[in-house]
């Protein structure tokens, strides 16, 4: 597991499995838990090294989203306060891969937005759907970084079953923020630039695709999709981590077997015809 300061009481967690990311927060000898890994053994070991090594007492886990990948150390802090946005249970039931054994209930959720002081920073809970349905970001001014969770993968982005111009939009509010950190779900923490870098994989893998669907039959477009390699949608400058090129090619096999992009296409033959 790699542990890494990244602003006054904050430590950034990032676990073996997926490279899922745990921030916590600390108030004395008391942490606040943004996301909580992906995997028993990275949970226990987080509890080992912030827990029984610093002394700190888990009081409450902040859910950017309700996927489990997200949550395996739930079960281990069943005392600390589960907070999650109000459509947090659509999520669990509509994620690929579903461990019921990391599931709690959250007893606080919101609707819109909430915010809470923890020692020396206020953190803003503010819904932002893009990747799930239920994805929040948290915002801390006071440490001049924003938990993005999964509305972004590192420099990319993850499509799965979500609408791209949800994750868009989710993006473009992460921006407005104006902070100069970005603590993704995965991989790590990021200097604001990777926004940028994500819109621009997003962007690019839409126009490719479009352009595909727009010329080729569909058996050919699927193979011709399938074969787009990550470096014709990373931002200039980018070099592909392994875990990005890992996602990148799940989004291909995604947008293949969901027909992604499909009406974009559908809607830029219509305006040539037009």
């Amino acid at each position: 597991m790699r542990v890494q300061p990244v602003a006054e009481q904050v430590w950034m967690f990032v676990g073996d499995d997926h490279e899922s990311v745990a921030t916590a927060f600390i108030d004395g000898d008391d942490a606040l838990l943004v996301d909580a890994l992906g995997r028993t053994d990275d949970a226990l070991r987080l509890r080992q090294l912030l827990c029984e090594e610093r002394g700190k007492t888990v009081r409450a886990i902040v859910a950017t989203h309700c996927m489990s990948d997200h949550m395996a150390a739930l079960p281990l802090f069943p005392q600390a306060l589960r907070i999650a946005q109000r459509h947090y249970r659509h999520t669990f039931l509509h994620q690929n891969r579903r461990e019921d054994a990391y599931y709690l209930e959250p007893q606080l959720v919101f609707d819109h937005a909430m915010s809470l002081r923890w020692g020396a920073h206020e953190l803003r809970l503010l819904h932002n759907p893009g990747k799930t349905l239920d994805h929040i970001s948290v915002d801390v001014p006071s440490a001049d970084l924003v938990c993005a969770g999964d509305n972004i993968v590192g420099r990319i982005v993850y499509l799965s079953r979500a609408d791209p111009m949800a994750l868009r939009a989710a993006i473009l509010r992460l921006r407005e923020f104006g902070r100069g950190s970005v603590i993704g779900g995965h991989i790590g923490c990021f200097p604001a630039v990777v926004l940028d870098q994500a819109l621009h994989y997003l962007d690019r893998l839409r126009d490719t695709v479009v352009g595909i669907r727009a010329s080729a039959t569909s058996r050919q477009a699927d193979a011709r999709i399938a074969a787009i390699p990550i470096e014709a949608c990373l931002a200039p400058q980018v070099q592909a981590l392994a875990f990005e090129r890992d996602w990148h090619a799940r989004n291909l096999e995604a947008i293949v077997a969901q027909s992604v992009f499909a009406l974009d296409a559908a809607m830029a033959l219509r305006e040539a015809r037009a």
